[in-house]
């Protein structure tokens, strides 16, 4: 496969009840491309959003759900999902503005 770029990196941001607390402590949840890895994330948020700094990159390797549907039996792709927490002097991310 070809050299992953940064604005492929991130797919979309996740937001649940625990990536919104965790949002107090400049924690932040991606949904990012399975074959990324931290200092290409850490490049790709970086770039995406001006003005903040990366402290640390944490991933979490998720495999897919098994799914029915009558007898046929499948699962569903596999993710990754990654917690960014950024510096104190960092500027937040505007996406997660206003939830």
């Amino acid at each position: 496969m070809a050299s992953i770029q940064y604005y492929d990196v991130i797919i979309r941001p996740v937001i649940t009840e625990k990536s919104m607390a965790d949002m107090g402590e400049k924690k932040y949840t991606f949904l990012v491309h399975p074959e990324a890895n931290k200092t290409q994330i850490k490049e790709a948020v970086e770039k995406m959003f001006e003005g903040t700094k990366v402290k640390s990159v944490n991933t979490i390797n998720m495999d897919g759900k098994k799914k029915r549907r009558g007898m046929v039996v499948g699962k569903t792709a596999k993710t990754k999902k990654a917690i960014v927490a950024l510096t104190e002097e960092s500027k937040d991310i505007e996406i997660f503005e206003g939830l």
